[in-house]
């Protein structure tokens, strides 16, 4: 059975800041990370997704960070398609991306120059073994086919050695009579599909499978149940708290991901208050995997190299 490591998507978000789970004492960049590590083996950078990240602060977390600690790194937006505000991307690319709006165009030399910059930005947790999977969450509006196809292959190539996870917002993309085609493509191009726990209510809800296409990694993230999804703030969109009942009955799917995969990551998205950390804490005691970072591995099978 492969390892779980269960986390959450955030250790910085500022309700969880306030939510009085971190000690006094543990408030600096530093002491919240150290502190975080002794509670989880891994977590979910986000703040990747709206700006891109620094080689600065990934070599910074890699130093403050144990050996074993997972980062799940989440792509930036430009990357996965998503409507992005030129003030998002460093200075001096500013001038020449502002579109209409002040959106940023998607103007091919720009692309290949941020793809190198992101791939940069990540190059210390890669040396360092920390880099868990870089998470490319596309748009509810990539449907499947054809264009849609096209545009993972090229990701694929512009990622290739890289371990990458794939969540779709799309509910097609996992629908009975799609699922074969989707899995198929996922496992040729050698990436993770992320699943998904959420409310079932929506028109957008992502059924709840738990494909397992590569071998070398699953990936589960649990958004909460909140029928806010998709309108309202964050807080209405997240806030949910997780009950034990709730998530006993993942605790076998869990199981059987890390029967096909060398490592499973759990990762609580619902990022209200310290609701995430809770969950993820409640998850590991249903689980019985350990609640910080040391566990024995072998270093060359489970660490993941571009």
């Amino acid at each position: 059975m492969g390892d779980i490591l269960v986390g959450a998507c955030s250790w910085t978000d500022r309700e969880l800041l306030s939510s009085g789970w971190y000690p006094e004492g543990h408030r600096g960049a530093e002491a919240r990370l150290r502190y975080y590590t002794t509670r989880f083996p891994l977590v979910e950078v986000d703040s990747t997704y709206y700006g891109l990240p620094s080689e600065r602060n990934s070599a910074l977390w890699a130093e403050r960070s144990p050996a074993g600690f997972r980062f799940d790194v989440k792509a930036f937006s430009l990357l996965t398609g998503h409507p992005t505000r030129a003030g998002a991307l460093p200075a001096d690319l500013r001038s020449a991306s502002a579109g209409p709006r002040g959106r940023t165009e998607a103007d091919p030399e720009l692309l290949d120059e941020v793809w190198r910059r992101f791939a940069g930005a990540l190059e210390p947790l890669r040396r360092a073994e920390r880099l868990g999977t870089v998470l490319f969450q596309f748009p509810p509006w990539l449907a499947p086919g054809a264009s849609a196809t096209a545009m993972l292959r090229r990701c694929r190539e512009r990622t290739e050695g890289w371990p990458v996870a794939v969540e779709f917002r799309h509910p097609d993309w996992w629908r009975p009579d799609r699922y074969a085609s989707t899995f198929g493509l996922l496992a040729e191009l050698d990436l993770t599909a992320v699943a998904v726990d959420m409310a079932q209510s929506l028109p957008t809800s992502i059924p709840p499978v738990t494909p397992v296409p590569s071998a070398r990694l699953a990936v589960v993230r649990f958004h909460g149940r909140s029928r806010a999804w998709g309108t309202g703030s964050k807080e209405d969109r997240f806030r949910h708290r997780y009950s034990p009942e709730e998530l006993a009955p993942w605790t076998s799917a869990v199981r059987e991901m890390a029967d096909r995969a060398r490592e499973v990551h759990v990762l609580f998205n619902n990022c209200c208050g310290d609701a995430a950390v809770r969950a993820a804490e409640t998850m590991n005691r249903l689980l019985g995997t350990p609640s910080g970072a040391a566990r024995e591995e072998d270093s060359t099978d489970s660490a993941f190299l571009f």
